[in-house]
Formats: C-alpha cells, sequence, structure tokens
C-alpha cells in the first residue's frame, strides 16, 4: 500500500504543477478556460486519492501522526510531494 501511496503522491504533484504553471497561464493570459477545467478535476481526483490512501496507510500500516502530519502538508505544496518517501516499516524508528 506504501507504494500505491507513493506512486498517486507523485502523480499529484505533478497534476499540481501542470495545473499551476500550464493550465493558470492558459486560463489568464491565453483566455483558454477548459484547460483550467480538465486540469483541475484530474488534480482534484487525485488529491482526493491521495488523502484517501494516506488515511488508509495511517490505519492499516500504522504510519505515526508527525508523519500523516508531514505528508498532509506536502500535499498542500507545490512539488512538496516529490519529497516525501513513504515509511517502508509499518512504524519507523523517530516517525513518531
Amino acid at each position: 500500500m506504501a507504494e500505491w501511496f507513493h506512486r498517486v503522491a507523485i502523480l499529484e504533484g505533478i497534476s499540481y504543477l501542470v495545473l499551476l504553471l500550464v493550465a493558470m497561464p492558459l486560463k489568464y493570459l491565453a483566455g483558454y478556460e477548459m484547460a483550467v477545467q480538465v486540469v483541475g478535476w484530474a488534480h482534484g481526483a487525485l488529491f482526493i486519492a491521495y488523502m484517501v490512501i494516506l488515511g488508509l496507510c495511517w490505519i492499516r500500516l500504522g504510519w505515526s501522526r508527525r508523519f500523516v502530519l508531514i505528508a498532509f502538508i506536502a500535499s498542500l505544496l507545490p512539488a512538496g510531494p516529490f519529497f516525501l518517501h513513504p515509511p517502508r516499516e509499518e512504524n519507523p524508528v523517530g516517525m513518531d
């Protein structure tokens, strides 16, 4: 399940950057509003998947509250998920 979290985190991070660096300029500089609608929807779906999988990992794999909080904050920052590495063991030392 940690592998799924990592994969979704990378996809969510990419979608956030595409939204900010491609779709938003297309909307506001070129008047192409459809870009934000399409990329925004995809990013929203990936963000929800990220949060659901994060919650499942917290419950099933015993991830610490500290790591879950860091993962949540990382999801709010552009490129944050790229620097986040999920624990490989159930409750890693030093992550409580």
